[in-house]
């Protein structure tokens, strides 16, 4: 689905380690009969299929293609400490921020701030985290091309400028989060991410949509 962020990490993936794919778009209100059958679990995308076999969930699938593609790119760095601290910010990062920012899309008024001051509270954990895990290092953690941790965060914060003119929130404020800010604004630059992304109005208007049904449901 264009605008997914899970859809987005497996398409970044596959655009840096230059592997041709093909992009079968999904309508999430009426699923094909191919998603439930190679997601019958979760029926949801993005789902990777290669020689006719299914891989669901991002991180299972960008793992899945640093692991079966080596001739090219990697994703993953080699050394198996410097590997552990890849998954292990990819998950904070999946887990904790994404789910923090996910509560501010959903919710309003007091609770919609305490939404936002918990993804303040985990932005700062990852500014201090990063710092101390890669002191003095590039935005690139896996030197100069794109690692799977640099996808997570262009998944996430990549269109930051949309859930704040959304929410009418600031959520990278360079002052404060000075590395995460110069690292997501080094990514949202690359060319390859700049074609990747979709256009900043459109996913406006998808997020103002999703919002309005959200509260919605909520309200019900």
């Amino acid at each position: 689905m264009w605008a997914s962020p899970y859809s987005k990490r497996v398409e970044l993936a596959l655009k840096v380690t230059g592997i041709e794919y093909e992009f079968v778009e999904e309508d999430l209100t009426n699923k094909s009969e191919a998603l439930l059958r190679y997601s019958p679990v979760h029926k949801k995308v993005p789902v990777l299929v290669h020689n006719g076999k299914p891989i669901a969930e991002s991180l299972v699938i960008m793992e899945y293609i640093d692991e079966t593609w080596k001739e090219g790119p990697r994703l993953l760095p080699q050394d198996p400490h410097e590997r552990a601290k890849v998954r292990f910010w990819a998950g904070f990062l999946h887990q904790q921020l994404f789910e923090a920012m996910g509560s501010v899309l959903r919710t309003d008024g007091e609770e919609q701030e305490r939404a936002v001051k918990e993804v303040h509270e985990k932005l700062k954990v990852l500014e201090d985290g990063i710092k101390g895990s890669y002191p003095g290092g590039s935005p690139f953690f896996n030197g100069d091309n794109m690692g799977l941790l640099d996808v997570v965060v262009c998944s996430i914060l990549g269109n930051h400028k949309v859930r704040e003119e959304v929410l009418g929130v600031k959520f990278l404020d360079p002052a404060k989060y000075p590395t995460v800010t110069s690292w997501v604004k080094a990514l949202t630059e690359l060319p390859l991410v700049k074609e990747a992304m979709p256009p900043h109005e459109k996913l406006v208007a998808i997020y103002r949509l999703f919002r309005a049904r959200l509260l919605e449901s909520a309200a019900a």
